[in-house]
């Protein structure tokens, strides 16, 4: 939204992520964790059976981490583009709220891991002039982040400015 001045405003983007991005983030987590828990588990039944309970714990905290924390992010992870901005929002306890204005867009390069290739998912990053670093946009669908970032690439070569 720009102001009277024609500045452009932080305010919340309209749109979420991908529901997919839900699995995603789970196998992430369960890739991460469940090795862990692995070798706890084996180096507490076979040397030090106190690791057993570390083993324990992490596997609490991992199935908090793969059932919960997905489903908190896909609602508070939103994304909008417009003629002259790039909104995102994102976070878990700090939540992060960016806008870039068109003019400062210097790059904008889409992404495909193998995990988020499963998933048919994408993450869109816009690089701006800002010392804050780049907007990243994760979990979209793989056509919508192709199709954002045409839209965002023709947009910024019609705006006026240096991205600077």
């Amino acid at each position: 939204m720009e102001t009277p001045t024609g500045a452009v405003r932080l305010r919340p983007p309209r749109y979420p992520l991908d529901r997919r991005a839900i699995g995603w983030w789970r196998l992430q987590g369960v890739l991460w964790f469940a090795p862990l828990v692995a070798a706890l588990v084996v180096l507490g039944a076979l040397l030090v059976p106190w690791l057993l309970v570390l083993g324990a714990a992490f596997a609490v905290l991992g199935a908090v981490w793969v059932l919960v924390l997905p489903v908190w992010w896909f609602r508070v992870h939103r994304w909008e583009t417009t003629d002259t901005a790039v909104y995102a929002r994102s976070g878990f306890f700090w939540q992060e709220w960016r806008v870039a204005p068109l003019s400062r867009v210097q790059t904008v390069d889409t992404l495909r891991g193998p995990l988020q290739q499963v998933f048919g998912l994408a993450t869109v990053t816009v690089t701006t002039a800002s010392a804050r670093g780049a907007i990243k946009i994760r979990g979209l669908a793989a056509d919508v982040a192709a199709d954002v970032a045409e839209q965002l690439t023709e947009a910024t070569q019609a705006t006026p400015g240096d991205a600077t």
